[in-house]
């Protein structure tokens, strides 16, 4: 008795035949190549995101060295030994004091400022397009997912009319499951393309901190070149270089003396 009833309840029981995958399988190649592209896209705005944050995450920490170990060397070729091979701070080192050193061999008369400024421009400017790398992804993400999305739910809904009028039913359950299934692309596109906008944005911002520090590092090195090594940041400048600026101040003594007055 107790079989026949669980059997008979199993049975009276309403089966959903509306969800994700069954949306898929209803949309058929279409509705498969859309959630793949989603998926795509979704994967790699994350990939874009961690390996950016790393990415920078590195070039804020070398800038705590460069403000402690850099420019406290004795000279600028010092400082450059010092710092990361692979790094954006010695790659701006590296060009400033090769351009220095191909300044000389040059058969045109032109200005070591202006070499050495515009050798060291292309240099900032290679490592801020090297940031920049994989951010007109985020960017194609963000705007183009919310529409692929409803591509697919314009899809979905075509086929439910289709299905509706074949059956002949227009009835309030034959219309509602059909199309609020198909509604679950758009929702995807959205899923997608909000995290792709919000890590744009993020690493942007990031990106023009970073840029306004190189440009400041550089404008240094550029002074420190042209002055041999003379001009270094006043806020960053060597205790040692205090400690003579302080020795070269004697102090004033003030000697008491006895004075008699003869009446």
């Amino acid at each position: 008795m107790l079989t026949q009833f669980l059997a008979a309840a199993t049975d009276a029981a309403p089966v959903n035949h509306f969800g994700f995958w069954e949306a898929l399988e209803q949309g058929g190649v279409i509705a498969y190549s859309i959630f793949g592209v989603l998926v795509i896209m979704s994967v790699g705005s994350f990939y874009i995101l961690i390996t950016k944050l790393l990415e920078q995450r590195k070039i804020f920490s070398e800038l705590k060295e460069v403000r402690t170990k850099f420019w406290q060397a004795p000279t600028i070729r010092d400082g450059a030994a010092k710092l990361d091979k692979n790094g954006a701070w010695r790659q701006l080192v590296d060009d400033g004091l090769a351009a220095e050193d191909q300044h000389s061999k040059l058969t045109d008369s032109l200005e070591a400022h202006d070499w050495l400024h515009g050798s060291l421009a292309r240099s900032e400017a290679s490592i801020n397009s090297k940031l920049a790398a994989g951010l007109p992804f985020l960017a194609t993400v963000g705007a183009t997912s919310p529409f692929i999305g409803l591509f697919g739910t314009v899809v979905g809904i075509y086929r439910a009319l289709i299905n509706i009028g074949i059956a002949g039913s227009a009835s309030i359950d034959k219309v509602a499951g059909p199309v609020g299934e198909a509604l679950i692309m758009t929702a995807l596109g959205l899923l997608v393309a909000v995290p792709a906008v919000l890590a744009y944005n993020y690493l942007q911002a990031r990106n023009k901190r970073i840029a306004e520090h190189l440009s400041g590092f550089s404008t240094d090195v550029l002074a420190n070149i042209n002055s041999r090594g003379a001009v270094k940041p006043a806020a960053i400048a060597p205790a040692s270089a205090k400690a003579a600026a302080a020795a070269t101040t004697k102090p004033v003594t003030t000697t008491a003396t006895n004075t008699t007055v003869k009446q």
